[in-house]
């Protein structure tokens, strides 16, 4: 059974935190599935992983690079594994058809978005009805994660 971690974006957006986060994963040896709202979305982030930082960069691809298998981290917009991750990550608000085929679940959500906010307590209460283990972090002020249940 997969365990979900919530990322609650109160002093950062999407754009910052995420090559955070993605840096974490595949420093602990992970590869991941990213799934965004939309192409669009797939692309920009796509972009944004090459220059988040001027002296590094996220080893990763999308649909339009090919090969996904060869990708530590592969972004797309249809749930697939097509790159054998372990750990999922969900922006934009969506969700995965089966999460429990990843071991860790990564929800990132934009806490200054009301809807956005009220989308992810209903995906909290499906993961709990579902028995999965739940922790909630939220954003420091440094831009760093505190536990907070």
């Amino acid at each position: 059974m997969s365990e979900v971690r919530f990322y609650h974006l109160q002093k950062w957006p999407l754009e910052r935190a995420l090559s955070q986060l993605l840096a974490k994963v595949l420093e602990r040896g992970h590869r991941a599935v990213l799934l965004a709202g939309s192409e669009d979305r797939v692309e920009a982030l796509n972009a944004l992983l090459w220059t988040y930082e001027q002296r590094s960069w996220l080893p990763h691809g999308s649909a339009h690079d090919g090969t996904p298998e060869e990708q530590p981290i592969f972004l797309a917009v249809e749930p697939s594994n097509p790159n054998d991750a372990d750990v999922l990550v969900l922006v934009d608000g969506v969700t995965a058809n089966d999460p429990d085929d990843f071991a860790l679940i990564l929800d990132m959500f934009d806490g200054r978005d009301e809807a956005a906010l009220a989308a992810a307590r209903e995906r909290w209460r499906t993961h709990q009805t579902a028995g999965r283990p739940l922790t909630y972090w939220q954003q420091t002020d440094a831009g760093g994660w505190e536990q907070k249940a």
